[in-house]
């Protein structure tokens, strides 16, 4: 009964690589479950009985995706006092992991607004960011605190560092320090 299931566990791996790859490259949009199955060298009927869905499916694609991306430690930034060092850390750590997580973040911010899987299962890469955007707000001290708050939030985004990094052609570090200029003006 042990080597069934084992042989079961690395089927559903192959799976569940087959369509992190697949999402990676091309977006759970544009990826059809007969591709999944064909890339994990499977039949489809072995696919749904793994996963009977698709939602099922992008659930473990991103549990797995995520374990091999883990965000950085918010709890690593809140310590910092000062929230200049602070927000230049955090900006540190989130724009080496967007440049890392690029294809991906950028197929799924392309999905999310078609796909409700996809809606799901980024509402914890949202989590994270408002957990994060909190942490970044503590001490920082400002009249137009609206504004503030609006300026780490923009510099803490995605699509901030795509726009600084591959669009404007800047380095990271370039974007860093813009950003954490624009949160303390």
């Amino acid at each position: 009964m042990s080597v069934r299931a084992e042989l079961q566990e690395a089927t559903r791996q192959r799976i569940t690589e087959s369509a992190v790859e697949l999402h990676g490259t091309l977006g759970p949009s544009r990826t059809s479950m007969s591709a999944i199955a064909e890339r994990a060298g499977v039949r489809r009927s072995t696919l749904y009985r793994h996963f009977p869905d698709e939602a099922k499916l992008f659930e473990a694609c991103a549990a797995h995706w995520l374990s091999d991306h883990p965000l950085p430690d918010i709890r690593g930034w809140a310590r910092l006092r000062d929230p200049d060092d602070r927000l230049r850390r955090a900006l540190d750590e989130l724009y080496a992991y967007y440049e890392d997580a690029e294809p991906m973040l950028s197929n799924i911010l392309r999905d999310v607004e078609t796909m409700e899987s996809v809606r799901r299962q980024f509402a914890e890469i949202q989590g994270y960011l408002d957990a994060a955007h909190a942490a970044l707000l503590v001490g920082r001290r400002s009249r137009r605190r609206h504004a503030t708050r609006a300026a780490v939030g923009h510099a803490i985004a995605f699509t901030t560092w795509r726009s600084l990094v591959r669009e404007q052609h800047c380095t990271a570090a370039e974007a860093v320090d813009m950003m954490c200029r624009l949160a303390s003006a």
